[in-house]
C-alpha cells in the first residue's frame, strides 16, 4: 500500500475513527435536543428559580 499503510493499521484506525465520529454525532444531537428541555406537553413544567433542568 501507499505510504507504508498496511492492513493492520487500517484495521485499527477504521473502528477508532468510527467510534470518534459516533461520539461527535451523539454530542451534537444532545446539544440540539437541549432546545426542547422541559417543554413537552406531557412532562413540561415551569422550573423554580435556580432549579436545574430535568436532564443535561
Amino acid at each position: 500500500m501507499m505510504f507504508g499503510l498496511t492492513r493492520q493499521y487500517l484495521l485499527a484506525i477504521v473502528p477508532l475513527a468510527g467510534y470518534g465520529f459516533g461520539w461527535f454525532l451523539d454530542n451534537k444531537e444532545t446539544e440540539r435536543m437541549t432546545m426542547f428541555r422541559d417543554k413537552s406537553a406531557l412532562y413540561g413544567r415551569v422550573l423554580k428559580e435556580g432549579e436545574k433542568p430535568s436532564w443535561p
